[in-house]
């Protein structure tokens, strides 16, 4: 029960790495807010781990603030942010990437992570106490072609986390990231672009480890990057990765 009394919220926490976040989290003692635009998958979720589920679109500031209160009246107060909600584009020639593609990216992506401070960094520091968990990608830090602008915004979260954990600190606020290598999420077959045997080889092949991150590897590791154990680490960008970025 290693986050017992604590209260987290997790962002796109209804499906994929977000839920097996969730899952973690609630095993370890943790009262977790399943944050996701599809309201639906987020009330099956909480209801699995008697948690709350509350719907926001991450990259508008109404509707993070909207969700923060909602947060902050069920909990008291909030321990744990994990800014996990992310999008991606399709494989394609940096180029040829559209305006709206590049704009939902960088919305998503980075933007969110903006806009969670302000909802939830105050309070934190008021208390001098948080911890808050960005999920970044490999793809921040050994980029693959063809994915550039998504490259970009998770090299920028990982810079974010950094900048973020040197402010924060003598406020008494931990800031940390994960870097998974392509898991078994929705998102896989936007990265691949096609499900196919052959594509899932071929990435498989670039993962010294052969597999592909899973919901479970990412609980793990934001289980215990969240939890006291990790007291003393901040700024770290973790690769859950299999050996990828080696």
């Amino acid at each position: 029960m290693r986050l017992n009394g604590k209260t987290a919220i997790v962002t796109g926490g209804a499906s994929g790495f977000g839920a097996g976040i969730v899952r973690k989290f609630a095993q370890e003692g943790a009262r977790v807010a399943v944050v996701d635009i599809n309201k639906e998958a987020a009330v099956q979720i909480a209801s699995d781990v008697a948690g709350i589920a509350l719907m926001a679109d991450v990259g508008d500031a109404a509707s993070v603030a909207e969700m923060a209160q909602a947060a902050t009246s069920a909990f008291g107060a909030v321990d744990i942010v994990v800014n996990n909600a992310g999008v991606t584009h399709l494989p394609t020639p940096l180029e040829d990437v559209t305006e709206d593609d590049f704009d939902r990216v960088f919305r998503i992506n980075c933007k969110s992570v903006y806009l969670m401070a302000q909802a939830f960094v105050p309070a934190m520091k008021a208390r001098r106490a948080g911890a808050i968990l960005n999920v970044a990608s490999t793809a921040g830090v050994s980029p693959r072609p063809r994915l550039n602008w998504y490259n970009a915004s998770k090299g920028w979260m990982n810079t974010a986390t950094k900048t973020m954990a040197v402010e924060l600190a003598p406020d008494g606020i931990r800031v940390n990231a994960l870097n998974p290598v392509a898991g078994e999420t929705p998102l896989l077959a936007s990265f691949m672009g096609e499900d196919t045997p052959e594509m899932r080889a071929k990435f498989l092949a670039t993962i010294p480890l052969g597999r592909f991150s899973q919901p479970e590897d990412m609980g793990n590791a934001a289980c215990f990057l969240c939890s006291d154990e990790a007291s003393m680490i901040t700024g770290v960008c973790m690769e859950i990765d299999g050996g990828r970025c080696i």
